[in-house]
């Protein structure tokens, strides 16, 4: 994108969302610096030439004094801590997240007094690796980036988020916060728990079932590869959601159990996990052209125009 003048970006915690976002930006011509409390994660991005340091004052008194856009990236059990040394030392500063949820995120900003400049942001992409190591520019290619249309968003801070995305190769997706985690409880969340449950039960079978394990196993397991730590960040702050979904998936479970020890049939659950499956495959997003930030009822139109799909793939 073009034509927009590009805020400084402050990336604080480069992990694999957090470093990904700092080297896409830098490529989309941002001025870009960032945090990260490891001084060993620090010096690997400074040894890639950007700037990362694990001095939170100084990276924070940097984003004061240019009026920078705040990009949080650390994992939600950290949240306060970083929050805190935000309002100490850049209180004024545009802020948004990276955090797998966004009600929580949003209720932990407001509670350090910082909402009034506060954009959730959530991008839908990431491997089963992390660090800085694990980064690369082009993570966000093509993929939905949530951001939040929360009521009380102002659009100056809307717009400075959503032009980062779209810049990082992303699509927006507008969504209100509390529906987004509903969401992603359903397809990001139960995802990492039924892959561990898959894992758990595959290596129960011993040495003879891991290896007969093929292209369905290693699949369906990709991201119990996970480090725990960071699958109970993901998902644990999103529980009551995920269990309502959890409960879902044990009714589906429960119900192809006994229907298989009843008429030794699973042909309910596989007709239906086939149209579900398409359902996905042949699902278009659409582009949202006539709506834009500060438009009368522009953030219930723009969470509306998400809920059927509709992406913003252009500000411009």
């Amino acid at each position: 994108m073009t034509g927009h003048r590009k805020p400084a970006v402050c990336v604080l915690g480069t992990g694999l969302i957090g470093g990904s976002i700092l080297r896409a930006a830098a490529a989309a011509g941002y001025e870009v610096w960032g945090f990260n409390r490891s001084e060993a994660g620090a010096r690997a991005a400074r040894d890639d030439g950007f700037d990362v340091r694990s001095d939170i004052a100084a990276v924070l008194g940097r984003a004061a004094d240019a009026d920078a856009l705040i990009v949080v990236g650390v994992p939600m059990p950290a949240l306060d801590a970083i929050l805190s040394d935000v309002r100490t030392f850049a209180p004024r500063c545009a802020l948004t997240d990276v955090v797998s949820v966004k009600a929580p995120v949003a209720e932990t900003v407001h509670r350090h007094e910082l909402g009034d400049r506060f954009v959730g942001g959530h991008p839908m992409a990431g491997t089963s690796e992390s660090g800085w190591a694990a980064t690369t520019p082009d993570l966000f290619k093509g993929a939905a980036w949530a951001v939040s249309v929360d009521p009380g968003v102002h659009a100056e801070t809307w717009t400075q988020v959503a032009r980062l995305a779209l810049d990082c190769g992303a699509v927006v997706v507008p969504v209100r916060s509390a529906e987004h985690d509903r969401a992603v409880a359903r397809i990001s969340h139960l995802p990492h728990i039924l892959a561990e449950a898959l894992a758990i039960t595959g290596a129960g079978g011993g040495a003879l079932a891991l290896g007969l394990a093929a292209g369905s196993f290693r699949d369906g397991t990709r991201v119990a590869a996970t480090a725990p730590e960071l699958v109970r960040a993901i998902c644990e702050p999103n529980a009551e959601a995920l269990g309502e979904v959890l409960d879902d998936a044990l009714r589906i479970l429960t119900a192809a159990r006994d229907s298989l020890r009843d008429t030794d049939s699973i042909a309910q659950l596989t007709e239906a996990g086939h149209d579900g499956r398409n359902d996905y495959d042949t699902f278009r997003r659409w582009a949202i052209t006539d709506l834009r930030p500060g438009d009368q009822e522009w953030l219930a139109k723009l969470a509306e125009a998400g809920r059927r799909g509709g992406v913003i793939e252009s500000l411009d």
